[in-house]
Parts: C-alpha cells; sequence; structure tokens
C-alpha cells in the first residue's frame, strides 16, 4: 500500500490536535467495520469556523484524515465546511489507497457532526448530509 508525501507528512505531524474545551460545537463520529473514531472542536464566530482541534483514534489515513480537514475548514464559512467532501480530503491528501476511502468518509462525517451539534446548540435547523446521520 502506498501512501503519498502528503498523508506522510499529516500522520507523523499533524496539525490542529488536541481538545477545545470552550467548544461552539463537537462532532464525533466512528466507523465500527475498523474502529477509526474521530471527534472535531470547532469554534464559531459570525458563522465562520474560527478554530478547530482534533482528536482521532485509528491508522494513519484516518489521523491525516482528520489533519487535513482541520485545515480545509479552518477560517471558512460553516456554508463552505459543510461542502468539503471526503472527495475535497483525498484530493487535498494527494490521494487515498482505495482500501482507505472509508476514513476521507470520516472526517466529512465528523464536520457535519460538529456544525450540526452547533447548530442544534444556537436552535437552528440541522442540515441533512447524503448519509443522513445527523
Amino acid at each position: 500500500m502506498m501512501y503519498s508525501d502528503k498523508v506522510l507528512e499529516h500522520f507523523y505531524a499533524p496539525r490542529n490536535v488536541g481538545v477545545l474545551p470552550n467548544a461552539d460545537g463537537i462532532g464525533e463520529y466512528g466507523d465500527p467495520k475498523c474502529g477509526d473514531v474521530m471527534k472535531f472542536y470547532l469554534i464559531i464566530e459570525d458563522n465562520s469556523i474560527l478554530d478547530v482541534k482534533f482528536k482521532a483514534f485509528g491508522c494513519g489515513s484516518a489521523i491525516a484524515s482528520a489533519s487535513i480537514a482541520t485545515e480545509l475548514i479552518k477560517g471558512k464559512s460553516l456554508e463552505q465546511a459543510w461542502n468539503i467532501t471526503n472527495k475535497s480530503v483525498i484530493e487535498a491528501l494527494d490521494g487515498l489507497p482505495s482500501s482507505k476511502i472509508h476514513c476521507s468518509v470520516l472526517a466529512e462525517q465528523t464536520i457535519h457532526k460538529a456544525i450540526n451539534n452547533y447548530r442544534k446548540s444556537a436552535g437552528l435547523d440541522l442540515w441533512k448530509d447524503k448519509y443522513n446521520n445527523n
């Protein structure tokens, strides 16, 4: 299995690792088949993601996917962040082995969970995603 330099870079030196105790939105999602779990913490101000941190338990592809996903959504509006797909994550990582594509899906779903967690606490309607797992 070959990993891109970008995957290895984000695995060995992941960005935005940690916890934001005062997070406005927290999303956690796991894949029961492989055991990978991601948790994203968002600070939201004026409908934009001011800061984001993550914790991940899983393989190198899961950690790299979570790391790059936080970079993709930081500074973006909630709508822009919601529209980050697993394909966006794969492209940003310069590809993932086909057996690891589910890690990019996990990142997309965790972003959705965190945004909907914020929307729920703000009294807003939840957004629907293609996975319908809000």
